[in-house]
């Protein structure tokens, strides 16, 4: 069952489950905060902006970081049919009997920025890694500090038998943006 406006503001209110929480929709810029069946997220200052070698190969098992340029502004360009990991302003924290479902803002998608974010498992908790991709043959700007996508919440019936945390997940607590970790 899809979690409701006031199901959302009640954990974040009891358990932390997002922070910093707005507890309504703000409309400056590109909106973020709480909406009927969801949540609006925001990225931060923080990009690594893709800058592949010339040769090579992208190897999800043995990722490097050095394909990476390190930013931190208030806006951040993305480059023609290219990408960057961003991480949300939001820290959060989810329920062992919850699992999301995150989708793009409508506004980005409109100017050919795809955004993807993996579903947050029962007892995830960290600041989300995103893949921010520019599909367009020119530069895209995205905002610090302003919408980037949504999360809807799903509530089980009953807790999972597995959660993430039980399982010790490669990407449980991050702090910062996270790169692909390969096996694990």
């Amino acid at each position: 069952m899809v979690k409701s406006d006031k199901w959302i503001a009640k954990m974040a209110a009891a358990h932390a489950m997002i922070e910093p929480f707005a507890k309504e929709q703000i409309r400056q810029g590109i909106s973020f905060g709480v909406s009927s069946y969801g949540y609006d997220f925001r990225i931060s200052k923080q990009f690594k902006i893709f800058e592949p070698e010339e040769k090579g190969i992208i190897d999800p098992k043995n990722f490097a970081h050095v394909h990476f340029r390190d930013f931190e502004g208030e806006h951040c360009d993305i480059p023609p049919n290219s990408y960057v990991l961003a991480q949300s302003l939001e820290y959060f924290r989810i329920p062992r009997d919850v699992i999301t479902i995150c989708y793009g803002k409508s506004t980005y998608a409109r100017c050919g920025v795809h955004v993807n974010v993996t579903p947050f498992e029962p007892e995830w908790e960290g600041f989300a890694t995103l893949s921010i991709i520019n599909g367009t043959k020119l530069p895209v700007r995205i905002y610090a500090g302003e919408g980037i996508g949504q999360i809807l919440f799903l509530g089980a019936d009953e807790p999972c038998d597995v959660s993430y945390a039980d399982k010790k997940g490669k990407y449980q607590a991050q702090k910062e943006i996270t790169v692909a970790k390969g096996k694990g």
